[in-house]
């Protein structure tokens, strides 16, 4: 199943960069995301709880960045194991376009299911899948795009 999507951020693409690398920021904003813990500067693993339908599942998995052009895009590729109710794994990779004072995040995903989720149907796998990166990036942006409230300077 593919995703594709953008979200317009209130933020310089150098700010945008930093929080799409930063694991606190990240941990925050994936839905039902419960552990995010940064092996190296390209690897995290990663535990997140989702709810498909009837199915309720805790995800472990490992999270991978690649191509990666600073402060521009990569690629982000992950796997993650549900027990019964199966696996999903899948990448997205996300450009970063500065717009002004603002940065435009374009992302386009590929994902794939297994086991228990994927007997739930495409569709409704597809429609969680699209809310959940809609949630994620809209997270995202009021993370990351909300004015400075600790009194530092913008630069």
């Amino acid at each position: 199943m593919d995703i594709s999507g953008e979200e317009r951020i209130a933020a310089p693409r150098s700010v945008v960069w930093a929080a799409l690398n930063d694991p606190d920021i990240l941990r925050q904003c994936i839905p039902g995301c419960q552990t995010l813990e940064q092996r190296s500067p390209t690897e995290l693993a990663a535990t997140v709880k989702v709810k498909i339908g009837p199915v309720s599942a805790s995800f472990s998995g490992e999270v991978t960045l690649s191509e990666i052009t600073p402060p521009e895009s990569y690629r982000i590729s992950g796997e993650g194991k549900g027990g019964i109710a199966g696996f999903a794994k899948g990448f997205a990779d996300v450009v970063l376009t500065e717009d002004g004072d603002e940065t435009i995040l374009r992302y386009s995903a590929e994902a794939q299911v297994g086991g228990k989720l994927a007997q739930l149907g495409s569709r409704l796998i597809g429609s969680t899948s699209q809310k959940l990166a809609q949630q994620f990036f809209a997270n995202f942006n009021a993370a990351v795009g909300a004015p400075a409230a600790d009194g530092m300077e913008q630069a």
